[in-house]
């Protein structure tokens, strides 16, 4: 390798460290991110002048996240350990402690897989006994953040540990288990959201961020690992001080104790065979030397604590045939794909890691096509950061690339695909796959702001028939007395309550009711231009293509969305249909204001007076833009309570920031 190699493979692992440890993501497996790893200690082996402070080997890769929380200066550095890949290497390491320590033992134990945390315990006068006092993330092994807000829900986390000790230092790791992560991606999908990638990222970001009921919810655990700072004849032995630790009922890590090199890997093997099972991820074994005192004649560099190793299981793949490919409607009408497969051997589920694995999800047509995916087709399996099964590889090509159908395969209307992406789309407004997630949007606070009728409530209405299209809405009143028999949406008082919401919903407007319709690409602010130009929802609907390009900010993939949406029977039914149940569809010519004319302006925080659709409209009828993002485009920010992020982002920009009263001012209200 020359240097310039090595440049860019350290400009590489860079990258890869900040959206692991700072972005609480990830592009690559752990096992990629090893080998590259490897690489570089070999090169910079046989090149050792190349090495400097910066270079990966040398940092953890971590950073403080300011808006997370305050940031700490660790009193013990949170290094990481040492990574090998070969039991070979683990039996020289055994060898080359117990040459200078012939007594040396060494504790065993498992790898999890989650973010480190340190927690500090203080005496107390009041009862004698140990009180935490705070937790802090690892950040860059120096600096962390203060999460200790967040710790305290976590049930693992003692609030007291009855040792009679003046100071107690304890480094665990914080995880997700499999049961709340897939938990949490169900509840994704219902929202239509992007789903997290493996526990391991949403760990971090849960544990990362500021609201500890989110952390609460989320059903965080932690084990701890290593006593970082404490009496000295308690921290003599690694594994009899966990066992103390243990017995105070401190959930600690599973370890086993082990005098010999063949011991230690049998403890290894041990782990890696329990490791399908487990209710958590795990990627190692760590091997420590169990006589603390002894660690300090092994350093292993600044980056890592001295007197660990931690042995690397590789990644399991599998061979499995591609027996079905379904096509799925997702809740914004995207069509997913799921591919059922089967091991080639047995011709049942594939056993991988532990679990029995019938089906993959295949994500897009770009996807399929590049993995060359199609039934009888041959594949290799593994699962990605040990938990999401994901196609890794073509062992036989299909006879036939499977390729989407032309409709939809829950209503059969045409399916869309979108300009420059691979995914293709259902545009029926009142396809059943679709139906919870566009009346929910449709009754939100931005569209027709329908109080009282959420997710839920339309839900539920939905399921015991009351529900299919957007029209039913405004009929629900029909069937009062029904609804207030069956407590769908509440008794007597909250179904009137609701019913009354709907009546006076019609009276939104044509920008509401333009935005709760759902047109792809088509938002609030998409609305009130399209409503400016043509001030109804009828005009919009004659408009060709041509003519909606002919307006500013409206492209032609927006005009070819308005167009396909309004070209579809299904609707224009519903906006006949709409039309007679008394909506307002037009609003005459509404001068607009030049005050703001030619400013951007974005809104953070909570306002004293105006909401922040209120705010929003305020702002776009009187000539301004009103983004979502600060940037060096931004003329001014409109700051509440609790703005946050945006408003650091502002003034390290030096951007005016504003108030409520001074916006009102420049509008002269």
């Amino acid at each position: 390798m020359n240097y310039e190699d090595y440049k860019a493979l350290c400009e590489k692992i860079n990258y890869h460290m900040d959206l692991y440890y700072n972005k609480n993501t990830n592009e690559i497996s752990d096992y990629e991110y090893d080998q590259l790893m490897s690489q570089l200690k070999a090169a910079e082996k046989e090149h050792p002048e190349w090495v400097t402070p910066d270079s990966p080997s040398q940092k953890i890769g971590g950073s403080a996240k300011r808006e997370a929380g305050v940031k700490v200066v660790h009193r013990v550095p949170m290094l990481s350990i040492e990574d090998v890949f070969d039991i070979s290497d683990v039996r020289a390491y055994v060898a080359k402690v117990q040459s200078l320590h012939k007594d040396a033992v060494f504790s065993v134990e498992r790898k999890i897989d989650g973010l480190s945390m340190t927690l500090r315990y203080q005496h107390s006068d009041a009862d004698g006994f140990l009180h935490l006092t705070l937790a802090e993330t690892r950040g860059d092994g120096h600096i962390g953040e203060d999460v200790t807000l967040n710790a305290r829900v976590i049930p693992d986390v003692k609030e007291v540990i009855e040792l009679p000790f003046e100071y107690l230092e304890l480094r665990g790791e914080v995880y997700m288990s499999h049961e709340d992560f897939f938990k949490y991606n169900d509840e994704m999908e219902e929202l239509g959201k992007k789903p997290a990638a493996n526990p391991r990222n949403l760990a971090a970001g849960t544990l990362r961020q500021l609201d500890p009921k989110i952390t609460k919810q989320r059903g965080l655990r932690m084990f701890i690992f290593n006593v970082q700072d404490g009496p000295a004849d308690f921290m003599a032995s690694q594994t009899g001080a966990l066992k103390v630790l243990s017995d105070k009922g401190v959930p600690v890590v599973f370890h086993r104790r082990c005098g010999s090199a063949d011991e230690v890997v049998a403890a290894i093997e041990e782990i890696g065979s329990t490791r399908d099972g487990l209710p958590f991820d795990i990627d190692g074994a760590v091997v420590k030397i169990d006589q603390v005192a002894y660690r300090a004649d092994f350093p292993a560099g600044a980056k890592y604590s001295a007197g660990h190793i931690a042995f690397k299981y590789p990644p399991e793949e599998k061979q499995v045939r591609m027996d079905e490919i379904e096509e799925t409607v997702g809740r914004t009408g995207k069509i997913g794909f799921i591919g059922h497969i089967s091991d080639v051997n047995t011709g049942k589920p594939v056993r991988l890691n532990g679990t029995n694995v019938s089906r993959v999800t295949l994500h897009n047509q770009d996807y399929i096509n590049e993995n060359r995916i199609g039934l009888g087709g041959v594949y290799l399996l593994k699962k990605s950061g040990d938990i999401i099964p994901k196609i890794s590889g073509t062992v036989k090509d299909p006879e036939v690339i499977f390729h989407v159908g032309e409709k939809c395969p829950v209503c059969g209307s045409e399916l869309v695909k979108e300009e420059d992406t691979a995914d293709y789309y259902c545009v029926n407004p009142s396809c059943p796959s679709q139906l919870v997630r566009t009346l929910s949007y449709f009754t939100s606070r931005g569209c027709m702001d329908i109080a009282g009728l959420g997710e839920k409530q339309i839900k539920n209405l939905i399921d015991a028939g009351y529900l299919k299209s957007f029209t039913d809405i405004y009929r629900l009143h029909l069937k009062r007395d029904e609804l207030v028999s069956d407590g769908i949406i509440g008794r007597e008082k909250n179904t009137d309550k609701i019913l009354a919401a709907i009546e006076a919903s019609k009276q939104q407007g044509p920008v509401r009711l333009l935005t709760a319709l759902g047109i792809r690409n088509v938002g609030g602010r998409t609305a009130q231009t399209l409503i400016d130009k043509y001030h109804s929802i009828e005009a919009v609907e004659a408009a060709s293509k041509e003519d909606l390009t002919q307006i500013p900010d409206v492209g032609e993939t927006i005009a070819e969305d308005i167009v396909l949406f309004f070209a579809q029977d299904d609707t224009k039914r519903l906006i006949e249909e709409l039309k007679s149940e008394g909506l307002v569809m037009e609003e005459a010519p509404a001068e607009k204001g030049t005050a703001l004319e030619g400013l951007t302006i974005v809104v953070t925080g909570t306002l004293p007076t105006l909401g922040r659709t209120e705010v929003k409209e305020l702002i776009e009828k009187n000539g301004g833009k009103c983004t979502g993002s600060v940037s060096k485009k931004t003329n001014y920010l409109v700051a509440g309570e609790a703005a946050g992020s945006k408003l650091t982002k502002a003034q390290e920009l030096g951007i005016p920031v504003i108030s409520e009263a001074d916006l009102l001012e420049m509008i002269g209200k």
